[in-house]
């Protein structure tokens, strides 16, 4: 049994015990919650968690009391020496007040205390995500914290929640593991605190100590808002930037609320992330801004590391010219055997076409760069690039294929004035199936051949262009489940494709297919005062694949990010009005710089920071120590012209 309140212009399901169960959306009817099967069950529900105390451990789910409300319900969980109180209102909006009390005659210190808000964030088809799923747009900050989950398609209303009492400083993550894989995010939870987990995690968790008979309270309202900006709009946060990421030695303009104090500013002569918090007397937030050094700087200085522990000296034959993960916490460089993420090739390639990118500027030793790129091309065309332009998954599987490699190493021997290489490996690609796969980089690769080519080849090069554009347009919502069902990483190629297919050709893509398409992408990021959040799209199996540490989790900023960055800063401005342009230029400029953050003053670099303060009990909010195949961040800086601007 079930009890249903109208909740705006939609319902909330509640369960027996008094547990949301389900959203159902004002227009689509269904739930914005995950449904019960073999990932959701009721001990996960959406007000249900966890207290970690320094008296032990305990989960509330069963209310030891539960009263029925006309318009919601009251419910009391005992939590060892703490009672929890929680109570559900509904209306046009919904309102939830938590109330944790000390009911022993002695202190009580909590390390953690989490609430369960299990969005439906997860990737079954395109189809099913575009039509029922939603993405869950996080931000922990104290007084100003907020959720906002937005249908895949991008289309409103989402669901807007905004603490108006308390403070959230952290959400973790539950339930992710090899069973439940890269499809689905995970069960989040928000937290007052997660000291007792991760004390560090985004610029420092409390410690709540209440004495006997103090409580702590924390309330937050949700509604449905049409759009992110109708949300925003409903509150004044404390403390705010218009841009969160800046040159060593310059200062960020910070905006404060009137009744706010804290700095004007923030500024730092060192290269870094940094916290500016304001309060009002009673409640504090924070915001993370990042401070880095020129990107010459950062490129010249990775690609010296590169050079000197990246390389697979030790090998007798071509493959020690090849790039490997490294971990930086040991020193010691990586072998993959049966991981293909930690292989030779796939996407470390993007080391080689740093490197070709650092050559073509000028920067770097031009002797030292063209022995390590003609060493490179030596082991491409020895070990993984055959005759007939397949692309092995990398040295040790020189007979299996994956379609991702072979736009990249069609781009590299491109780079090194191979263009007949090249253009047999884009011709393979397209016999094994590609022209129905969203690899990166296809549309900007097959033009740059067909300007270096003679007709007949030229105009192969464009028709694979076309035939690929309408293939994916005939596809509609229904897109081919790539190594994850439905991702950011294949949105944005898709865009790119189609865009520059109607370069070639303005009348084989409608504008209005471009424009229905484009919020799938943007409804991937929203933009919280954190640099590694604002604009940059969710991606949360990385760390796993990819890292030393194995760890499922949103990873922010990812690398890939920056193939949005691609679209939202070559998107034709005369399909655009003067606001939305300038939003995508921000959006674009903005992933382009946060990525610059998992880059270190001494070359080194992390290929994954997990940023949510657990995962799976396990403490987080942590930067992977494995340099692996993060320099696609710098590659992308450097090809869309990030040199050009201020940070030169």
């Amino acid at each position: 049994m079930r009890e249903t309140f109208g909740f705006g212009a939609g319902k909330v399901e509640l369960t027996q015990d008094g547990a949301v169960a389900a959203v159902l959306h004002p227009t689509r009817g269904h739930s914005k919650l995950l449904q019960d099967g073999v990932l959701h069950d009721p001990t996960r529900y959406w007000g249900k968690g966890f207290v970690i105390t320094d008296r032990g451990g305990y989960r509330y789910d069963a209310p030891a009391f539960a009263r029925w409300r006309q318009t919601g319900i009251d419910l009391l969980h005992q939590l060892g020496p703490l009672e929890l109180r929680i109570g559900r209102r509904f209306g046009d909006q919904w309102t939830e007040t938590y109330e944790v009390r000390n009911a022993s005659d002695e202190p009580v210190t909590i390390g953690s205390l989490a609430v369960s808000t299990p969005w439906r964030d997860l990737y079954s088809s395109s189809l099913e995500s575009l039509n029922g799923a939603v993405h869950a747009h996080l931000w922990t900050g104290g007084a100003d914290s907020w959720a906002w989950a937005v249908p895949m398609d991008g289309s409103g209303p989402g669901l807007g929640l905004r603490l108006t009492e308390g403070e959230l400083w952290a959400y973790s993550v539950e339930s992710r593991d090899a069973g439940t894989g890269s499809n689905i995010r995970g069960h989040l939870y928000l937290h007052v605190t997660d000291h007792a987990r991760a004390p560090h995690a985004m610029g420092g968790q409390p410690q709540l100590v209440l004495e006997p008979g103090q409580s702590y309270r924390w309330t937050w309202q949700l509604a449905w808002h049409e759009t992110l900006a109708d949300f925003h709009a409903t509150w004044q946060p404390l403390v705010g930037a218009a841009r969160l990421s800046a040159p060593v030695g310059e200062s960020i303009e910070l905006q404060l609320r009137a009744d706010a104090t804290g700095p004007a500013s923030v500024s730092s002569m060192t290269p870094g992330l940094r916290y500016a918090e304001a309060t009002d007397g009673q409640v504090s937030s924070r915001i993370a801004v990042l401070f880095h050094e020129p990107l010459r700087d950062i490129v010249e200085r990775r690609v010296r590391f590169v050079l000197d522990h990246q390389r697979p000296i030790e090998l007798s034959d071509s493959r020690r010219f090849s790039f490997v993960p490294y971990d930086t916490k040991t020193g010691l460089r990586l072998l993959s055997g049966a991981w293909r993420d930690w292989s030779d090739a796939r996407e470390r390639i993007g080391i080689a076409l740093l490197l070709q990118a650092t050559r073509d500027r000028g920067w770097g030793d031009r002797s030292e760069l063209d022995e390590a790129l003609a060493g490179y091309q030596q082991f491409v065309t020895e070990h993984l690039v055959s005759p007939d332009g397949t692309v092995a998954d990398d040295s040790l599987h020189e007979t299996e294929t994956r379609l991702y490699n072979f736009p990249w190493f069609a781009r590299f021997l491109l780079g090194q004035g191979d263009v007949a290489g090249a253009v047999r490996i884009i011709d393979r690609y397209y016999e094994l199936g590609g022209g129905h796969y969203l690899a990166f980089d296809l549309g900007p690769l097959l033009l740059d051949l067909a300007d270096r080519l003679d007709s007949p080849d030229a105009s192969r090069m464009r028709d694979h262009l076309a035939r690929h554009a309408r293939t994916f347009l005939d596809y509609g919502d229904d897109l081919p489940p790539h190594e994850v069902n439905y991702e950011q990483s294949m949105v944005a190629p898709l865009l790119e494709l189609l865009l520059l297919a109607r370069q070639v050709a303005p009348d084989s893509v409608d504008p209005a297919e471009l424009a229905r398409r484009l919020p799938w992408l943007t409804a991937f990021a929203a933009d919280q005062p954190d640099v590694r959040l604002r604009h940059v799209p969710i991606r949360h199996w990385d760390g796993y694949w990819f890292g030393l540490l194995r760890l499922w989790g949103d990873v922010f900023p990812h690398y890939w990010s920056v193939l949005s960055a691609a679209v939202y800063l070559t998107w034709p401005r005369e399909l655009l009005t003067p606001v939305e342009a300038d939003r995508l230029t921000t959006a674009g400029e903005a992933i382009l710089r946060a990525n610059l953050i998992n880059f270190h003053p001494d070359g080194s670099a992390t290929c994954a920071f997990v940023y949510p303060s657990a995962v799976n009990n396990r403490p987080a909010h942590v930067a992977d120590p494995l340099a692996n195949d993060q320099d696609w961040a710098l590659y992308y800086a450097l090809r869309l012209g990030l040199d050009q601007d201020n940070l030169t």
